[in-house]
């Protein structure tokens, strides 16, 4: 019989649990994605003006990318005090963080106004931004993922992988109505700060759903079991989460960070790069390629829970590897319908790639989050999933547009997403199925202790 800590979240809690970190997640994907869509846009013309128009875009990706350079770090910090102190109380602090950050890049004063200190100021924010979404991701799978029924986890976990897409969908959508009711000249003097301070909004909405959940009885049972043994007469000193997870899920967190190439670079080149493609190469106005995303990313909200709910019947690598072979073989079609120029071609392409993205990124979270121990998990979970954006997501636009500079056509750029599915295969293939774990199973009782982990206690199938 479960232990009162271990007992199964009723439905409507559980709900609850998914809608506040769905909700979170959206909110910190919006302000993340909202940034990404501004430099491609507007921030090479604010804050780095008297450039070529490339490399304007350039420097407005390399601030981009500076994001990502942060959240590594943010998932060390997060991920060791969210195994101490627990999921919640590091979920509601990266919230705030990543709201205020956003907040205040609506008030930056331009590089007219201020000269070098504005795009400073821009990367400054922008580190920020990145610290708390490294934070976020692994807190808010987690939370679901050890409140949820065992046998649909992958559905329930994939949930907050939602928050991606309807934060892409939101900030597309904003930046579309403003690109669409004012002019060019009026967005770029200051519609384009009205997106970034409705984040304020935003998080106050995020904050009050968030606080209003329980910490993870998951958790809660191995924090009573660590603090039980701490207070034994022999008791060794319990190892830091990152030292643990260094010593005992190495292989997990190096299999965790080949998995996320392929999607990480798949997305941020369809949804990012393809701004900056479109309109500079295929001839595409800024609104349809805005339009065309916004469409692509409603699709893709509604087939992530699909994907999750399948890796549950048949397993997180089966579906994961379909989404890596498919993205790699769908990028040169992906190229040939955009350059056509047709708006439903346009629709085509991004929407195919990001259905197939769907398929890595769903079981993404319960794939990662059965790979560690609790005690370690979100120090685990965080790593290997923010470590490998450094070198994925975060010069994917960049080393997309220097290519397009380069060469002038999307031939290397192709190449470059489908050596990225290679990673991933390799990587995905070599991975042990973990759909049949238990995460209370998992937990680690050795870790404690000097001597390796035991396999029985580490790998329960």
């Amino acid at each position: 019989m479960s232990s009162p800590a271990t007992a199964p979240t009723p439905p409507a809690s559980l709900k609850r649990i998914v809608a506040a970190s769905l909700i979170g997640t959206t909110i910190e994907w919006y302000d993340f994605f909202l940034y990404g869509s501004a430099a491609a846009l507007v921030f090479n013309k604010l804050f780095f003006p008297g450039s070529d128009p490339l490399v304007g875009t350039l420097l407005s990706f390399l601030t981009y990318a500076v994001g990502f350079a942060a959240r590594p770090l943010g998932a060390l910090v997060f991920g060791h005090y969210g195994d101490r102190l627990g999921r919640k109380k590091l979920l509601v602090l990266s919230l705030l963080l990543m709201g205020g950050a956003t907040f205040a890049i609506g008030l930056l004063p331009t590089h007219a106004t201020i000269g070098t200190a504005a795009p400073v100021l821009l990367t400054v924010l922008r580190l920020v931004q990145g610290f708390a979404l490294g934070g976020e991701w692994g807190g808010a799978v987690l939370l679901v993922s050890e409140h949820g029924d065992a046998r649909r986890r992958g559905f329930w976990a994939s949930w907050p992988q939602t928050g991606a897409p309807a934060g892409q969908l939101l900030a597309t959508g904003v930046l579309s109505f403003l690109t669409a009711v004012l002019s060019d000249a009026a967005f770029g003097s200051w519609g384009w700060r009205i997106p970034f301070l409705l984040s304020g909004l935003l998080v106050i909405v995020g904050l009050w759903i968030r606080l209003s959940v329980d910490e993870s009885p998951v958790f809660k049972e191995a924090l009573a079991q660590a603090e039980a043994r701490k207070a034994s007469d022999n008791a060794a000193a319990e190892k830091l989460p990152l030292v643990a997870v260094l010593r005992h899920h190495w292989r997990d967190v190096l299999v965790a960070m080949g998995a996320r190439m392929a999607e990480n670079i798949s997305y941020y080149v369809i949804t990012a790069f393809i701004l900056v493609y479109a309109t500079t190469s295929a001839g595409v106005s800024r609104q349809t390629a805005l339009n065309a995303v916004l469409i692509a990313s409603a699709v893709h909200f509604a087939v992530i829970p699909a994907w999750g709910a399948l890796s549950d019947r048949v397993g997180r690598r089966p579906v994961y590897l379909v989404g890596a072979v498919g993205i790699g073989l769908w990028m040169f079609p992906f190229f040939s319908l955009i350059d056509t120029g047709g708006f439903g071609n346009l629709i085509l392409a991004v929407t195919v790639g990001l259905v197939l993205h769907g398929a890595m990124y769903a079981p993404q979270a319960a794939f990662f989050s059965e790979m560690f121990a609790t005690r370690m998990r979100y120090s685990g979970a965080s790593i290997g999933a923010q470590f490998a954006s450094v070198a994925a997501g975060a010069p994917a636009p960049l080393i997309a547009t220097a290519l397009l500079a380069d060469y002038g056509n999307s031939t290397p750029i192709a190449l470059y997403v489908i050596a990225a599915s290679l990673l991933t295969i390799v990587a995905v293939g070599v991975a042990k199925e973990t759909r049949h774990r238990d995460l209370t199973d998992l937990d680690v009782t050795d870790e404690v202790a000097d001597k390796p982990v035991r396999p029985e206690d580490a790998r329960i199938v």
